[in-house]
């Protein structure tokens, strides 16, 4: 959107004084947050929102949602053309994005539609960097698996055997906010951190990392760790020809967004041992798993399903971002754009 387009819709969002906002794909955590926040402001302003909460996502079959001015969604919410065009005819102005990713929004459709689009562009990248060293360190020295033996009176050390972090070079593929937090940690653990990023951050250098090419990256490091945006340039980034110029037994980390990496390519890798260790926050096909419990369902994504024989494997299920603080910068920064027209792209 360009400068003017912004300013427009800047002015048409703050004229408003009264809005009906739709949340879709909500949980009962971002309720209660959510809720205590508008009251709050609604209670200090002389702009009032009246917010309603749905459990189920945003896609064409849902988006009937007349009489509202804006939408809140998620990750997984589908807002793709036929989407927008029924946004638009319902009269919906905004759609509000409470995460960074807009992959899954067609920014071209709503744009021509005349519905702005915003995002939370960063919200406090040490939560999602601190899963990620968490992950490595749970894969490496195996806690998860020692956790469970020594509930069961089992205290072998057999086939938990890690290797030192201290000296180890780590990948770091994408280097904005999130991707800079993990560096930091990494250095603090006495880590040699590569990173590749098409735009490179002179603060990443000042820290002690040095960029290179993609290629020496994933020929170097025995951890390669992804944290860009999923576009058509990233899509698959990690593939059967990146997973064979990696080292035997690397591992390999992903926080970030599910499409970067090729799923079949990844189990044969797995198959192969080439990949040592697997840790995954995100699914390319995610939307019908993640945020939902399925205990009790027969998981149709053979896929899926595949990557969990793995003893080599960890997966959680998005939870990244899930701390109380980032949650609360989420709903913060969330509402301020629907107020105010900021971060709009």
């Amino acid at each position: 959107m360009n400068t003017s387009a912004r300013k427009k819709a800047h002015d048409n969002l703050s004229d408003q004084q009264h809005k009906n906002i739709a949340f879709f794909s909500t949980r009962s955590y971002e309720h209660a947050l959510f809720s205590e926040l508008l009251e709050t402001l609604n209670g200090a302003s002389d702009k009032t929102i009246n917010a309603t909460f749905f459990e189920h996502p945003l896609n064409a079959s849902t988006a009937c949602c007349c009489g509202f001015s804006d939408v809140v969604v998620f990750v997984n919410d589908d807002i793709n053309r036929k989407t927008i065009e029924v946004l638009k005819h319902c009269g919906v102005k905004h759609i509000a994005l409470r995460c960074a990713g807009f992959n899954n929004v067609d920014v071209d459709a709503a744009a021509k539609a005349g519905i702005t689009v915003s995002r939370v562009p960063a919200y406090s990248p040490e939560t999602v960097a601190e899963h990620t060293v968490a992950l490595i360190l749970t894969l490496n020295r195996k806690t998860h698996k020692a956790y469970n033996r020594v509930r069961e009176g089992n205290f072998n050390l057999g086939g938990l055997m890690g290797f030192t972090l201290h000296g180890k070079t780590v990948g770091v593929i994408g280097t904005g906010k999130i991707g800079q937090a993990v560096i930091r940690i990494l250095l603090g653990f006495g880590c040699h951190v590569l990173c590749f990023d098409p735009h490179p951050n002179s603060d990443v250098t000042a820290m002690g990392a040095h960029y290179v090419t993609l290629n020496e990256l994933l020929e170097k490091s025995v951890i390669v760790t992804l944290h860009c945006p999923l576009n058509e340039q990233s899509h698959h980034i990690i593939n059967a020809k990146s997973i064979d110029k990696m080292p035997q037994g690397v591992m390999l980390i992903n926080t970030s967004r599910g499409g970067l990496v090729d799923d079949n390519a990844i189990i044969k890798g797995l198959k192969s041992k080439k990949i040592g260790y697997l840790g995954l926050d995100v699914y390319e096909r995610e939307s019908e798993l993640f945020f939902s419990d399925h205990s009790q369902d027969i998981i149709q994504d053979d896929i899926f399903q595949r990557l969990t024989t793995f003893p080599n494997v960890l997966i959680t299920g998005h939870q990244g971002f899930f701390t109380l603080e980032a949650l609360e910068e989420i709903a913060k920064i969330t509402v301020n754009n629907i107020m105010t027209g900021e971060n709009a792209l």
